[in-house]
């Protein structure tokens, strides 16, 4: 009857044990953002000039679907705008003129080239740079 006291023993223990190290709390692990989620966090100016608030409609009809709301970026989709990448002495207002008439060969982010974008007029392009600098602006990019 003694032999099967010290197996006994050694199954009690390993169960302590297992309920031990499975009853302690786990690491989350945050996930990978999702398609389309925001790249960067901005915060918005008090207010826009009259040129930056146009600019915003045509940004949002436009741009919006690959540079995300407010120029955040989106994942897999298009680089944030609202970054020191695209600040005034690296990437100047002429760059976002370029772009929108010629497009962009990627260089800078992994999304692939951006292609000209038809239907903006030069005063629109104008209106969404005020709107993408004085974001840029508000987040301390000058």
């Amino acid at each position: 009857m003694k032999r099967y006291l010290l197996p006994l023993a050694g199954v009690a223990a390993l169960a302590v044990g297992a309920a031990f190290f499975l009853n302690q709390p786990t690491e989350t692990v945050a996930s990978e953002p999702a398609k389309g989620d925001p790249i960067v966090a901005v915060a918005q100016p008090k207010a826009f000039s009259a040129q930056a608030q146009a600019g915003k409609q045509a940004f949002d009809a436009v741009c919006a679907a690959c540079h995300g709301e407010s120029g955040t970026g989106r994942m897999g989709m298009g680089p944030p705008l609202i970054h020191k990448i695209y600040e005034p002495s690296h990437h100047g207002d002429m760059a976002f003129e370029r772009a929108v008439k010629m497009g962009v060969q990627s260089h800078h982010w992994p999304f692939g080239n951006m292609p000209p974008q038809n239907g903006l007029t030069g005063g629109d392009v104008k209106n969404i740079t005020r709107y993408v600098r004085e974001i840029q602006s508000a987040n301390g990019i000058y």
